[in-house]
């Protein structure tokens, strides 16, 4: 039957179901237990009490002394009565209330016994007010105790393989796409994991798949780009004009298109995991790369732990892209901002409206109506968030004071800090 191999739904609905008829049977016998005692506690002590009443028979004045201690060996309240009904003795407060009365006791739970003289013995038992309560809330409390611990050893297995799929879904989704799952065992949590394994596996496949088609054809490409630029520079030597200089500046183009997909694919590949990280100076790093392109640097000095290289390209990009689609003048400012630092790159050109500001993150991206001689934002900023977000941090494009572009681009100085917030494509300018 389909319904049998839903095995998890039987283990929960079995757990629930003897816990129920174990609470059904401490109630039992709780009610037992409670209902019952002074009754039960009497009849066991009958006999107790008949062989001790023999010393009740002698006279008066000795009978309070064989109460106290008649009480004392059956651990309950004892009256004497006189032929007449009269309270002779009594040990006990329970006794001397129902012995206040002739003609027989007004508690619950009472053994009146006959003595040979004539007199009569009362014996008893009934609780204090608080006994029955503290019975009752102690036998709860047992009931609640077996239940808790009747279901605890599978709701814990099933609650623990639980965490341990979502802590590897979690880690999945964050990147680590090598990651898989504990499989084992026959229920449908098992056949989740199952499940999730042989889809990360083929997700895994087809991204390794692309990646070495990606690298592979890259690699391929700058053989011929390398056998072109040697042409070229042949024929340069003999030749002059905007012809040449048009190929030179796209085979450049295409040589820097290549090394940017080969470093995007490694990005991606490698993850988060930074290599060969050292103490990176970025106002100095920025004053190297702003020499480049006559940019303006201005600041303080704020360190992080990064690599160098790829620092190096993050500034890079943004300073070559201020250049090609912004106006000088081009500004770069580095400034520790809290357990951050941050790097602010703005330009005076016609700046990205609000609707764009998070889409020229994207690969080739292009606005729309933009001509395509004049090409997109290829992978330049792409390559910038993948930097950052590798080094823990993000990258966003703000509204600048006084028009133009605005990026910002702020990482960890702390490598154990966590990921820097991600700047909001309408978010102010630092």
């Amino acid at each position: 039957m389909k319904a049998l191999r839903r095995r998890l739904f039987w283990k929960i609905y079995l757990t629930l179901l003897a816990g129920l008829l174990g609470s059904a049977f401490a109630m039992a016998a709780l009610w037992w237990a409670v209902g019952e005692t002074p009754k039960r506690r009497l009849e066991m002590l009958e006999a107790q009490i008949a062989s001790e009443a023999t010393a009740l028979a002698g006279h008066a004045a000795e009978a309070e002394p064989a109460v106290g201690r008649l009480s004392a060996v059956v651990g309950a309240d004892v009256a004497l009565y006189e032929r007449g009904g009269g309270l002779l003795a009594a040990h006990g407060t329970h006794a001397r209330l129902v012995g206040d009365e002739a003609g027989g006791p007004r508690a619950l739970w009472v053994l009146r016994t006959a003595l040979p003289d004539g007199r009569t013995l009362l014996v008893s038992a009934h609780p204090t007010p608080g006994t029955r309560v503290a019975r009752i809330a102690i036998f709860a409390l047992l009931v609640a105790a077996f239940v808790g611990l009747a279901a605890l050893p599978v709701t814990a297995r099933l609650t623990r393989r639980l965490e341990r799929l979502r802590s590897g879904l979690a880690r999945w989704g964050e990147g680590d796409l090598r990651t898989r799952v504990d499989a084992s065992g026959g229920d449908e949590v098992a056949a989740l994991a199952h499940t999730f394994n042989i889809a990360a596996a083929r997700i895994d496949a087809l991204l390794d798949a692309q990646r070495r088609l990606l690298t592979n054809a890259s690699h391929e490409l700058r053989s011929p780009l390398a056998r072109l630029r040697l042409a070229v520079d042949l024929w340069s030597a003999r030749s002059a004009g905007s012809a040449r200089d048009e190929i030179v500046r796209n085979l450049a183009e295409l040589d820097a298109l290549v090394e940017e997909i080969l470093l995007s694919s490694r990005l991606e590949h490698d993850g988060a995991r930074c290599a060969r990280r050292e103490n990176v100076d970025l106002l100095a790093l920025a004053a190297e790369e702003a020499a480049r392109v006559g940019a303006e640097v201005e600041g303080d000095s704020v360190s992080v732990l990064g690599e160098t290289a790829l620092l190096r390209r993050l500034l890079r990009n943004l300073l070559e892209n201020g250049v090609a689609h912004g106006a000088p003048p081009i500004q770069v400012r580095a400034e520790p901002a809290g357990r951050l630092a941050r790097i602010v790159v703005s330009d005076r050109g016609p700046g990205i409206p609000p609707q764009e500001r998070q889409c020229v993150f994207e690969p080739f991206y292009r606005p729309r109506g933009r001509d395509e001689r004049a090409g997109g934002w290829g992978l330049g900023l792409a390559l910038v968030r993948q930097i950052a977000e590798r080094h823990g941090g993000s990258a966003g494009c703000v509204e600048a004071d006084r028009g133009g572009s605005c990026f910002v681009v702020e990482i960890p100085r702390d490598p154990s800090c966590t990921r820097a917030r991600r700047l909001s494509a309408e978010g102010e300018p630092p």
